[in-house]
Parts: C-alpha cells; sequence; structure tokens
C-alpha cells in the first residue's frame, strides 16, 4: 500500500543523458495563444449544447464554469511555477498525493486532451458543411455526422484530426506557429460576430432566463465546462517555454480571463439573437448569424472562424495528449518506446501519429454530446485532484519554492475543489457509467505494467 501512494520528488528532472530533449521555443504570448488556442475553440461546440440544456440560462451556466475555472487556475498555476515540466495536473498529483492519484489523473487527462479532440472535429465537419451547402455541395447522408450505431460516420472529421496529427508530428515550433495565427484570426471573427448581432438582440428570447430551473442551470454548466478546458494546456508545453517558471503562470492567467469574457459576450448575442430551440448543437453561432444578418462576408467570415477556433482546439489538445503521454513513459508508468523523442523533428512523433489515428476513428464514429460528456467529467476529476493537492502541498512540503503562490489558497482550493465535484453531479447515468469503465481499465493497466515498473521504484533516487 506504501508503494501506492509514493511521491515523486519535486526536485526530480530528466536526466541529461535521457536523450534528445524537447526545443524550448515558447515565450509567454506563444503560450498564451496555446491556452486560448484551446479554450476558443471550446466555445463552438458548446452553446448549441448547453443552450438545450439551460436554456438562455446558459449565458449563466458559462459565467459560473468561469468562476471554477478561475479557483482551479491559481491552483495550476502555483503547480506550474514549482513543477516546471511538461506532465500537467498526472506530474502535479504524483509530487503531492503519490503515485496511484497520478496515474488516476493521468488516466483522466486522456479524456480531456486526447478525446476531446473528437468533439471539436465534429464540429469542424458542421462548419465545413455549413460553408459547403453555400455552395450547393451537400455530402451523402451517411458521411454527415458521427453516429456509428445508425451507420453514419463523419468523413470530414475524421480528415481533419488526421492533418492535425501530421501537422503536431512535424514540430512544436511550426506547430506554435500556425495555432498564434488561427487565434488573432478567430477573435477578429468573434467581434465580427458581436458587430452583426448586436442589432438582433430581442429580449423575448432570453425570457424566461432559466425555463429547466437550476437543475438545467448546473446541466448546461458541467457541459459548457468544455469550453474551458484550454488553460492548463499551457502547463503541458512547460518544457518547451523559454522561462516556465515565470511565463507559464502568466499565460494560464491571461488565457483564462480573455476567454472566460468573449464567452459570455458571445453566448448572450447567440441566444439574444434567436430562440435558443433553433440552434444546432455544433454550429449555434451560425444559425443566429444568419437570423441576424443576409450579409454573406460576415457569415463566411464567422464560419471561417470557427473552422479556425475548432483548428487551434484540435491542435492544442492532441499536443498536449502526447506530451502527458511523453511525461507518463518518461515515469516508466507506460513502456519506453511511447517517450521516444524524433532526432530530427525533436516531438514524439510515433506517439502522435498513433493518437491521432486513435481519435479519427472516435470522431468518424460517435455522436458530439456523447463525448463532450465523458471529456468533461474526466477533467472536472482531474481539476478536483489539483485543488487537493496544491492544499496538501502547502502542508507536506511547506518550505519549497514557490515563485508564484495562489492568494487565499484556503478559500480557491477549497471551493475549486468542491464545485468541481458538485458540477459533476449534474451529468447523467449513462456518463457515469462510461466513466466508471475508463476507470476500471486504467487500473488493470496501471496493475499490469506501471506498479511494476515504475521509475520510482526502480532506480535509485537522485
Amino acid at each position: 500500500m506504501k508503494g501506492l501512494f509514493a511521491r515523486q520528488p519535486l526536485a526530480w528532472s530528466t536526466p541529461e543523458n535521457a536523450g534528445p530533449k524537447l526545443r524550448r521555443a515558447l515565450g509567454w504570448p506563444a503560450l498564451t495563444a496555446i491556452g486560448l488556442g484551446t479554450m476558443l475553440g471550446g466555445i463552438f461546440p458548446t452553446i448549441g449544447a448547453g443552450a438545450h440544456a439551460a436554456g438562455p440560462g446558459v449565458i449563466i451556466a458559462f459565467g459560473l464554469s468561469g468562476l471554477v475555472s478561475l479557483c482551479v487556475a491559481l491552483c495550476y498555476a502555483e503547480f506550474a511555477s514549482m513543477v516546471p515540466v511538461a506532465g500537467s495536473a498526472y506530474t502535479y498529483a504524483y509530487a503531492t498525493l503519490g503515485e496511484v492519484v497520478a496515474w488516476v489523473i493521468g488516466w483522466d487527462l486522456v479524456l480531456e486532451y486526447g478525446l476531446s479532440v473528437a468533439p471539436t472535429a465534429a464540429s469542424w465537419s458542421d462548419y465545413a458543411q455549413h460553408l459547403l451547402a453555400q455552395v450547393g455541395v451537400t455530402l451523402p447522408h451517411w458521411a454527415q455526422t458521427g453516429a456509428i450505431v445508425s451507420g453514419q460516420v463523419d468523413i470530414i472529421a475524421s480528415l481533419s484530426v488526421l492533418a492535425i496529427t501530421v501537422l503536431i508530428a512535424v514540430g512544436i515550433r511550426e506547430s506554435a506557429s500556425v495555432n498564434a495565427t488561427l487565434v488573432v484570426f478567430q477573435i477578429v471573427t468573434m467581434l465580427v460576430f458581436i458587430a452583426a448581432t448586436i442589432g438582433a438582440v430581442h429580449p423575448a428570447n432570453l425570457h424566461p432566463i432559466a425555463p429547466f430551473g437550476w437543475h438545467g442551470i448546473l446541466s448546461g454548466s458541467a457541459l459548457v465546462f468544455f469550453a474551458y478546458i484550454g488553460f492548463d494546456t499551457v502547463t503541458v508545453a512547460s518544457e518547451e517555454a523559454h522561462d516556465p517558471v515565470k511565463h507559464v503562470p502568466l499565460a494560464i492567467v491571461l488565457a483564462l480571463v480573455i476567454g472566460t469574457l468573449l464567452y459570455i459576450a458571445l453566448t448572450f448575442f447567440t441566444v439574444a439573437a434567436l430562440p435558443f430551440g433553433k440552434l444546432s448543437d455544433g454550429a449555434a453561432m451560425l444559425d443566429a448569424l444568419q437570423a441576424a444578418t443576409s450579409n454573406p462576408a460576415a457569415y463566411w467570415l464567422v464560419a471561417l472562424g470557427g473552422l479556425a477556433g475548432n483548428t487551434t482546439v484540435m491542435l492544442t489538445s492532441l499536443l498536449g495528449q502526447v506530451r502527458i503521454f511523453y511525461v507518463m513513459s518518461r515515469d516508466r508508468l507506460l513502456p519506453e518506446s511511447v517517450a521516444k523523442v524524433h532526432p530530427r523533428f525533436r516531438t514524439p512523433a510515433t506517439m502522435t501519429l498513433v493518437t491521432g489515428s486513435i481519435v479519427a476513428v472516435l470522431a468518424a464514429a460517435l455522436p458530439l454530446d456523447q463525448l463532450l460528456t465523458l471529456v468533461n467529467i474526466g477533467t472536472l476529476a482531474a481539476f478536483a485532484i489539483v485543488c487537493v493537492g496544491v492544499l496538501v502541498l502547502r502542508f507536506v512540503e511547506p518550505d519549497a519554492p514557490r515563485p508564484f503562490r495562489a492568494p487565499l489558497v484556503w478559500v480557491f482550493a477549497i471551493l475549486g475543489a468542491g464545485s468541481c465535484i458538485y458540477l459533476i453531479t449534474g451529468l447523467t447515468l449513462p456518463t457515469w457509467i462510461r466513466f466508471g469503465v475508463w476507470f476500471v481499465i486504467g487500473i488493470a493497466i496501471y496493475a499490469a505494467y506501471g506498479y511494476r515498473k515504475s521509475h520510482l521504484r526502480t532506480l535509485p533516487r537522485p
């Protein structure tokens, strides 16, 4: 039992002879753009789905999720300044709560990072099909959406994931440059959307604000939380940052603040311009824009912004997933081959291609709503553990250097953990069952491989 909760020392780092290192090529603007790249694109697949759960109260749902994320972000920022490596919440849990908890959170992060690419790809496909329809092109019914049980597959979603996979395998600098460009473009298109719909606001569309009551707002908050998971993607690029101790905490907070303000504004104008029952799951903003204006230039610009936003989410989420695998492999909880860095590209290229291929299949086969809820339950569980971990570390290593200290940590950490757990209760029983199956599979893999091969027990501590 003691071995299960063995903690990895904060001072541990990769030995100098461990082979090629990840390239340090990112400053705080690029790190902020990575966080925004994941966050901002998360708005596109969530406004419609959240509105169907909460009605106009989806505006409140985004605000609540933003407050929860702020509590969690401060905890992440403190950890990131103390442990400037690529493992994100997995590494933080390993240093505070022990190996088995680290494995569980790392396994949860597969849902947050890897699986989150699939619903975003489905939204990308929805936007692309809206644009194709404008020029008279319609895909066959069987190729329009992911619903394998009904004999349907989303061809565009799958192909988009494969294209992003190749880009990430080539290199972090190339990926970051593409991401930063797309983030700027989508912010511009979001501002265009607000300008185009501001004159179409109908107060009647906002009444009643909570047609499904508090339960609807809670369910909506748990659903739209998907849009906020991007801020912690910054932490998985720590080993590719010029100055991770200073720049990673700054980028986390900047990405969250900018993203939250844009989310609330975009959601307000979407549901105020069109009754929530008329919004589609994957392209609600386009539906609202069509109701607000007949200007084709605005429609195309916002649609292209939706494509750009979904592209950045896929890019940064898949990048984050591969680097989570990279660190878990380096700790020997996964096979060493997973952490192999390509000598030319200096990325975990093989693992990137394998992960991307699996996600492409999921994007083609499964419906968007099921993917969203499974991603969110894994993310909320991981965030709750991070908040608890910050408090534990304040006890067990009170004198450890903390370049960034979360203010009012007892307030924010407890609120963050409690809020995450509360939001989880808003998810459905089938989601809990899927999560339970996923958890059992993860524990089985840890028992069969990770526990026996762990670097923490097989090698002497430095």
